[in-house]
């Protein structure tokens, strides 16, 4: 600050700049536009052909515009073999008692009302009725846990009981690990087992049993999740 004779102000001297690497710098802002109206991208005459085979095939899934089904994977029906022999031998077992409930009466010196066959009839109708309801309930839930294999995801169709269903889908870009277990020497002699794929990031587990040919399928999923994302279409057939 400098003063006349009077002690009046004359000037002021601007303070000193700071030097350059001493100033802050200016945060560096990238704008990115995004279209409102995205181009849409164009399918392939084969593709379009093969999303609409299988969106016909199977009305009841919930495919994407372009996505088809490259593999149905079918459960084995070892895993009907035990409740289904149970069941009909217990049908085949009333039956007989019923037929039979003469010889059965007497050989048990039975008398009176309760030597009557038509005093059983009722019941062993009830319990065949209600035998073969568990049967037909236990087939429904089997067949219907299915798995499927897209070009874009693996679908699976959860049944737990006759009322109960829901539905799981996992893109192929997040699956880190597929692969198949065969645990004992009946899985291996009727050729079945166990699909396991294993998810990045939350490191979640996905299971499905009874698969007949689990090594075929899980070559396939490999090769679909190589292909998908390395950018390849995943050209494969539904067998």
């Amino acid at each position: 600050m400098a003063y006349d004779a009077e002690g009046r102000p004359l000037y002021a001297h601007p303070p000193t700049p700071p030097p350059a690497a001493a100033q802050p710098k200016a945060p560096q802002l990238v704008q990115v536009v995004r279209p409102l109206s995205p181009p849409k991208q164009e399918m392939s005459l084969e593709a379009r052909k093969r999303h609409e085979a299988s969106v016909k095939k199977y009305p009841f899934l919930n495919l994407s515009e372009g996505e088809y089904i490259v593999r149905s994977v079918r459960r084995h029906p070892i895993g009907l073999v035990l409740p289904l022999v149970l069941g009909t031998f217990l049908i085949t077992a009333a039956l007989t008692i019923l037929l039979n409930y003469g010889v059965i009466a007497d050989s048990l010196n039975l008398r009176g009302a309760a030597a009557d066959p038509g005093s059983v009839f009722l019941p062993v109708l009830l319990f065949s009725i209600l035998v073969g309801l568990g049967m037909f309930v236990v087939y429904y839930v089997y067949t219907n846990n299915k798995f499927f294999l897209t070009n874009e995801s693996v679908i699976q169709e959860i049944q737990d009981s006759i009322f109960s269903r829901h539905e799981q889908t996992v893109s192929l870009a997040s699956i880190e690990d597929a692969s198949y277990v065969q645990t004992n020497i009946i899985q291996h002699i009727f050729n079945y087992g166990s699909i396991r794929l294993s998810t990045e990031g939350d490191e979640t587990t996905y299971r499905f049993t009874y698969v007949a040919n689990p090594k075929d399928h899980i070559a396939v999923l490999n090769n679909a999740v190589e292909a998908f994302k390395l950018g390849r279409p995943v050209d494969l057939h539904d067998d």
